[in-house]
């Protein structure tokens, strides 16, 4: 199980999930049952995360959108739909790895997804320039947009971009 990052304000919910954590190997190594314990302490978490996040600053909210294990566009693709075929390029340059578009199901329906990528790794995020869409990601968007429309397809779109790519195109 890999170790989650907490935000500084998070440190009393690291705190108290820690402790379930060692409680819920202590049961697992020995006879002894404490689950009534572990089911205490978790639900105490979740109240002690809602109290924290229905109390945060604006520098607090810009810190959690940045955060380092928030999901991106294609973590969303990969939980929430099903036959995703990502179409690429925009028919007259090329292909921004910035925006991410395709047909997928959703819930059963077929829709037309386009969505923001910015990338994981320092690799992927250079790709995507971190985000930052080029003139032929934008056409690329509304190519895709319009043939939704002549298909009578819904679009699902994610944004999450710091704006479009600052170059001289």
């Amino acid at each position: 199980m890999s170790k989650r990052h907490f935000l500084e304000f998070e440190q009393p919910i690291a705190e108290l999930e820690s402790k379930i954590d060692e409680l819920r190997y202590v049961q697992n190594e020995s006879a002894v049952d404490i689950s009534d314990e572990i089911d205490r302490l978790s639900k105490k978490s979740q109240q002690l995360t809602k109290d924290i996040y229905s109390d945060l600053t604006p520098w607090q909210i810009t810190k959690i959108a940045r955060h380092p294990e928030r999901p991106y566009t294609l973590d969303y693709v990969n939980e929430l739909f099903t036959d995703f075929v990502e179409l690429h390029g925009d028919k007259a340059f090329g292909d921004d790895r910035a925006l991410v578009t395709g047909f997928a199901r959703l819930a059963g329906r077929k829709v037309m997804f386009v969505g923001h990528q910015k990338g994981r790794n320092l690799k992927e995020r250079n790709e995507c320039c971190y985000g930052c869409a080029h003139p032929e990601g934008y056409r690329k968007a509304m190519q895709k947009m319009e043939m939704a429309s002549r298909f009578g397809l819904p679009i699902v779109c994610l944004i999450d971009t710091p704006g479009a790519y600052p170059g001289i195109g």
